[in-house]
């Protein structure tokens, strides 16, 4: 059939779809039906529940469900015939007016724009290189290893050292007095690795000394 597609503005486009109420009709009874022999109710068996019972209590969802199939179905086609391509999901409402015996809606939707590129034959384009010295590689082999390393406890009467991973509680305090942000509970960081939370050993006593209990590292891929 033939689709008549309507351009609203730049990518927008609107096209009618009719679906005849017969075909719509037909299928909700089919499945309805079809619903009805495994529906359950009260005072009936199972798949004896009258159709005025079931239409009664499942007939808006079904006729939903098959609307929605019908007009997908029709969307898709009619996109399909008019070589269309839809982006997104269009947005369908029904219309006041259609023909006897049948339902016409308004689907709105956005097509993808047409791109179209000239010509690059004459075009320069930048080869970008990196070059990846033995350098470069142990430095990130070594980053690798010390992110699959695993640890082992320490005993306590070793104390924190260089390359442990540590967890303690602090509170800090400031002329006495705790400030907003300064607590943590269960707080871990590995002693003298160079990171924000490092600094957190000097100011709790753990810079070579025996406060807390460290993990040693046991192994490194």
């Amino acid at each position: 059939m033939a689709v008549n597609v309507e351009t609203l503005e730049k990518l927008e486009r609107r096209i009618t779809l009719t679906l005849a109420a017969s075909e719509v009709n037909s299928e909700v009874e089919s499945r309805l039906k079809k619903l009805a022999r495994t529906v359950k109710a009260d005072g009936f068996r199972p798949g004896k529940v009258p159709m005025s019972v079931v239409a009664q209590r499942y007939g808006y969802s079904v006729q939903y469900e098959v609307m929605n199939d019908k007009l997908g179905q029709a969307f898709a086609q009619a996109a399909n015939e008019a070589q269309l391509r839809v982006a997104g999901v269009p947005n369908i409402n029904q219309k006041d007016e259609a023909a006897e015996g049948t339902m016409a809606f308004d689907a709105t939707f956005e097509v993808y724009p047409e791109v179209s590129l000239g010509d690059l034959s004459g075009v320069e384009v930048e080869r970008v290189t990196a070059e990846v010295d033995d350098a470069a590689i142990d430095k990130t082999v070594d980053i690798l290893r010390k992110q699959r390393r695993t640890f082992a406890q320490r005993p306590a009467a070793d104390g924190a050292q260089a390359g442990d991973r540590v967890t303690i509680d602090f509170e800090g305090k400031i002329d006495g007095e705790p400030f907003s942000g300064g607590k943590a509970d269960a707080f871990q960081f590995l002693v003298g690795e160079g990171h924000a939370a490092s600094r957190a050993p000097r100011a709790f006593g753990l810079g070579g000394g025996r406060v807390g209990q460290g993990q040693q590292p046991a192994s490194q891929a």
